[in-house]
């Protein structure tokens, strides 16, 4: 099987705004999967980059966006706001896609807290909850 091409650049400052917030959260690591930088503990919680189908091998890529796993609460208005998009493959388990010049800093962090929590073990979610503690 042939490897994906890299598909950004590591010294992207949107990548690291990214990885900032991203890496903050406990036990939280980075690797590339399918060609983008993806962060996880046990499972990923945000992807850098990422596309959408526009038809039968079609894709519209999103190099400069995050793909996350939003709150159950908040999904259907986020799927209601315009700067969200469906992303190819990952859309279908309830990941949304949105491009980073349509977020400011608060909004990323809050995303990534939600996909996080969603993701994480219990034991990790709970030191995001009591930091002092476990």
């Amino acid at each position: 099987m042939a490897e994906h091409p890299v598909m950004f650049r590591d010294d992207d400052p949107l990548l690291a705004v990214v990885r900032r917030h991203a890496l903050a959260l406990p036990e939280a690591q980075e690797k590339v999967s399918h060609g983008r930088p993806a962060f996880f503990t046990t499972k990923v919680f945000v992807y850098f980059g990422g596309s959408v189908r526009r038809g039968p091998g079609e894709f519209e890529r999103h190099d400069t966006a995050v793909m996350v796993l939003p709150d159950a609460a908040d999904e259907p208005a986020l799927r209601q706001d315009l700067r969200f998009w469906t992303p190819a493959y990952l859309g279908p388990s309830g990941w949304l896609g949105i491009d980073l010049a349509d977020l400011d800093e608060t909004e990323l962090a809050e995303l990534l807290d939600a996909s996080y929590r969603r993701t994480a073990p219990s034991r990790l979610v709970r030191r995001l909850d009591d930091p002092g503690g476990a």
